[in-house]
């Protein structure tokens, strides 16, 4: 991959600084614009239209969650979220995620993971700390028993399995594997589940699949 251009949203210049050293010294990454509000990240996103948006959770103005919802419902072709947070088991961070981003990362992450986490969600193809996902879905989630939404009828045996593996952390690759198909095969499985799911990546399929009941919730 190459060309993944990211936008940096953060209230303290020391961070967004840092941020920029760390992805501009990687060939394949390059910021092209930075916000220190989340309404100049909103303004800014719509302005460059980066691939991967890396969005401070707490900042003035509006805060990231708002900013998030903005720019994905405002956007045909809107960037990958990511949620940066000084706090893991946050519940500012699940309604983040709620919101539509695609994941999130720790502020004392080291630059390589910050580095994989960008090509990662950039790919699109797993999900970023399936076990902290799943541990916040928990935490914060839909706690009352409800019937199961209309989706999980829709879904076919294959795609139930593909969903509930998709959960577990694995990418298209490791799902092809595990059920004995090919790739072209686990790729239109996946489409599928988000297209029933009504989901917009692997994260709110993941989430909805919690949520809902589908798959039970755990922290482990």
């Amino acid at each position: 991959m190459s060309g993944v251009r990211v936008v940096l949203a953060d209230d303290e210049r020391m961070v967004r600084t840092a941020l920029r050293v760390i992805l501009d010294a990687e060939p394949d990454l390059e910021v092209v614009g930075e916000a220190a509000t989340g309404a100049q990240a909103v303004s800014v996103v719509r302005e460059l239209r980066p691939d991967v948006v890396l969005m401070d959770v707490r900042m003035p103005e509006i805060d990231g969650i708002r900013a998030t919802e903005q720019i994905l419902g405002s956007m045909e072709a809107p960037p990958r979220i990511v949620v940066v947070t000084t706090f893991e088991n946050d519940s500012y961070v699940y309604e983040a995620l709620r919101a539509g981003a695609a994941g999130f990362l720790l502020k004392r992450a080291n630059p390589e993971d910050l580095v994989q986490a960008v090509r990662l969600v950039a790919r699109s193809d797993s999900l970023l700390f399936p076990a902290a996902v799943r541990s916040l879905a928990a935490e914060y989630g839909v706690r009352e028993p409800a019937p199961a939404p209309p989706w999980v009828a829709r879904l076919t045996e294959r795609e139930a399995e593909v969903l509930r593996l998709i959960a577990t952390g694995l990418t298209n690759a490791e799902i092809a594997a595990r059920m004995g198909v090919g790739p072209a095969t686990t790729k239109t499985h996946v489409a599928a589940v988000l297209a029933k799911t009504g989901a917009r990546d692997r994260t709110q399929a993941v989430i909805a699949a919690y949520e809902s009941g589908f798959v039970a919730m755990r922290t482990s």
